[in-house]
């Protein structure tokens, strides 16, 4: 999925498949844009992918295999562009999580469930001689048998 088909999704398509509003997906692109460096020879992905490609890792979990396969790019690839774009938005400042005080609410009710998962006797089939095939085996002595 590249950045060309879906900058013309409505809102609620882009932020459903991103997991970010297009408003946010504009600024983490400028930043990326203006706090990158340009050097040496010419990303296999334009910023716009490997901002992309950074937030279908964050959103979807996938494995950087499979989104280098999904982009055309070998995974190590992959695993370059996602830690320079988090370096890169986090050196920002403009894209932080609260703190922890932030998202642990005081109001919070915690509910505990105990169950009880003490070993209970399952019931089985009994065995039986009518159960059991016999075989004959003509190479083992009768004695044995």
């Amino acid at each position: 999925m590249r950045h060309e088909k879906i900058k013309n999704y409505r809102n609620a398509k882009f932020k459903r498949l991103t997991g970010v509003k297009k408003e946010t997906y504009k600024m983490m692109l400028e930043v990326l844009e203006t706090g990158l460096r340009k050097f040496g020879r010419p990303p296999a992905l334009s910023r716009a992918d490997q901002l992309l490609v950074t937030l279908m890792y964050w959103r979807e979990y996938r494995t950087q295999f499979h989104i280098g396969e999904t982009y055309g790019v070998s995974e190590s690839t992959v695993s370059r562009t996602i830690k320079i774009v988090e370096n890169a938005l986090m050196k920002s400042g403009k894209f932080r999580l609260p703190g922890k005080k932030k998202l642990q609410d005081n109001e919070t009710v915690i509910e505990v469930i105990l169950v009880d998962v003490a070993e209970q006797p399952i019931e089985r089939p009994k065995k039986s001689k009518n159960a059991l095939i016999a075989e004959k085996r003509s190479d083992i002595p009768k004695k044995y048998r």
